[in-house]
């Protein structure tokens, strides 16, 4: 497996989490980033306010705080369509003996 420089990691984290993937990072990353854990808390959530939904049904997903591998970036909140059999999972972050963790939301199988 090549190494990949750590001012690249930082960027392949940033880019992985904005996609909603689990960040593959090999080692740690400046800013306290190591293999999917960051050691820095993330903020309180931010206050968005919400309009009218485009279309009856729809709902809305709160924003939440992304790990750039040396920030907290705020992704806005947005409206999204319902699925069929299936439920919404909000964004979360948890604490562990690692660090702290998040886990995008995603849609479950009812």
């Amino acid at each position: 497996m090549s190494r990949v420089p750590s001012s690249a990691r930082g960027l392949l984290a940033a880019v992985a989490l904005s996609f909603g993937l689990a960040a593959c990072v090999v080692g740690p990353v400046p800013g306290g980033y190591s293999a999917g854990f960051v050691s820095v808390a993330p903020p309180q959530p931010l206050f968005e306010p919400v309009g009218p939904p485009p279309r009856a049904g729809w709902f809305w997903v709160n924003g939440s705080w992304r790990w750039t591998g040396n920030r907290y970036n705020w992704n806005r909140g947005y409206w999204q369509a319902p699925r069929r059999g299936y439920s919404w999972v909000p964004n979360r972050w948890d604490r562990s003996p690692r660090g702290w963790h998040s886990t995008p939301g995603h849609w479950v199988r009812r």
